[in-house]
């Protein structure tokens, strides 16, 4: 309790207290930011052998010879990125649009059977990912016959359960008195929608576009198994190539996983305020 006790402001404890917690946050900001760093720097070397070349924090020399190699390596190094783009935006559009359709529906639309729907939800967040895989590979692959399709990559994830969820929390919180009003105005349930509750929701839709993006751009297992030729290979998965059985190409590896996160800090760093106000919304009561 002694950390967070009022002191004197030019007290020897505060400034030991307040020393070292700043010391502590630094740490963890620099064990946060040095896989990033040793990414970029690796990626700045000479594309030789991962047992040719030579590790070092600092960088000794500074070379974009990785990333031409990354692009020349394979005809499809352009079209992967374009793929886990196309894949990723489309999950990320049709999330925001459904995800928060349902969450209207389930905070402010009252139906038959509602709450019950919305525990079968809860239920199935608690399921592991990994247990889903092998029975939806068998639909999209042996039922459906979509392998190897952006059908295949994008349809799964369409909308998600936690999404649902989060939007679901955030627009229960909205005055049920603005719906009324809008109702007496004569609104429809979809003007409602479009012109009141996602205006008011931009919050929490600018975070689940941001967590959906990421998490669908850096997805790897589900488009590995649904893919079988390199045109329809997502980034992630395209990366794999620079390893084979005796080897790997370390520093082009390096510098396509450093291309492929220039998406996602160009749209984290857009919508930061947005996802910053999301993420401490309903955290303080009054």
């Amino acid at each position: 309790m002694s950390l967070y006790k009022n002191y004197p402001d030019r007290s020897m404890p505060k400034r030991f207290r307040n020393g070292t917690i700043v010391v502590l946050l630094l740490l963890f900001a620099l064990a946060t930011i040095f896989p990033i760093y040793f990414m970029i720097i690796s990626s700045l070397g000479d594309p030789v052998e991962a047992g040719a070349m030579s590790y070092s924090l600092w960088p000794t020399k500074i070379s974009f010879a990785s990333y031409k190699f990354f692009f020349d390596y394979s005809e499809y190094s352009l079209r992967w990125l374009v793929n886990s783009l196309l894949v990723a935006g489309s999950v990320m559009i049709s999330n925001v649009i459904f995800a928060s359709m349902a969450g209207y529906a389930f905070s402010k639309v009252k139906f038959r059977g509602r709450a019950f729907l919305f525990t079968l939800l809860l239920i199935a967040m608690m399921i592991p990912y990994q247990v889903t895989q092998v029975p939806l590979y068998i639909l999209i692959v042996n039922v459906f016959e979509l392998q190897n399709t952006y059908t295949a990559l994008i349809v799964p994830g369409l909308v998600t359960v936690y999404n649902i969820f989060l939007a679901k929390q955030f627009m229960s919180s909205i005055p049920k008195e603005i719906i009324e009003s809008a109702k007496i105005e004569g609104c429809s349930q979809f003007q409602i929608y479009l012109r009141i509750i996602l205006p008011l929701s931009k919050t929490v839709l600018a975070v689940m576009a941001i967590l959906t993006f990421m998490d669908s751009w850096n997805t790897f297992f589900w488009p590995f198994l649904v893919t079988n030729t390199m045109d329809m290979q997502t980034i992630q998965v395209g990366l794999k190539n620079f390893r084979f059985a005796n080897t790997t190409y370390f520093a082009p590896m390096m510098a396509g996983a450093t291309i492929s996160a220039l998406p996602m800090f160009v749209l984290f760093f857009s919508l930061q305020r947005y996802f910053l106000e999301g993420v401490t919304v309903g955290a303080v009561k009054g």
